[in-house]
């Protein structure tokens, strides 16, 4: 008759690395992840800008203050203030306004509005962008600007 082999030693042996493995890459996501919130996170259930190596994305933000209020004055104040959002999160995780952007528009026709105010605010070479019109956006807002920024 055959002697039973001892799995329980290498079952754990197994089990012990796999915890460590675990643990290991927990630490690599708090050590390359860094969460970037300016105005202290304005109480939403999301970060302002999150850091993932030389990455940083940044959560659309829409033209408004620091209590969510909208800008008032029609499209190119609350371009102003949207692209005002940003820079205040990417000057805050060290980064520059120069890389991809992305911006939402309620009403396409506001494009030409939008693009006076952007063309002043943002650096050149001009990053690159994508402009959509989006059915609604939050709080009736005319435009959201989301933008990913990769430091060289």
């Amino acid at each position: 008759m055959k002697t039973p082999q001892r799995v329980f030693p290498g079952t754990f042996a197994l089990f012990i690395v796999f915890a460590l493995g675990l643990i290991a890459s927990s630490n690599c996501y708090a050590e390359k992840h860094k969460h970037i919130n300016p105005a202290g996170g304005k109480g939403l259930p999301f970060s302002d800008g999150v850091i993932a190596g030389k990455t940083l994305y940044v959560t659309g933000q829409e033209g408004s203050d620091e209590k969510g209020k909208l800008a008032t004055g029609g499209i190119a104040a609350e371009t102003r203030a949207a692209l005002e959002n940003i820079q205040k999160v990417i000057k805050t995780a060290g980064f520059e306004m120069s890389d991809i952007v992305t911006v939402y528009l309620a009403d396409i026709q506001e494009f030409g509005d939008m693009n006076k105010v952007y063309k002043e605010i943002m650096p050149d070479p001009k990053p690159a962008r994508a402009t959509i019109q989006a059915a609604a956006l939050v709080n009736n807002a005319r435009i959201e600007v989301s933008v990913i920024a990769v430091k060289q």
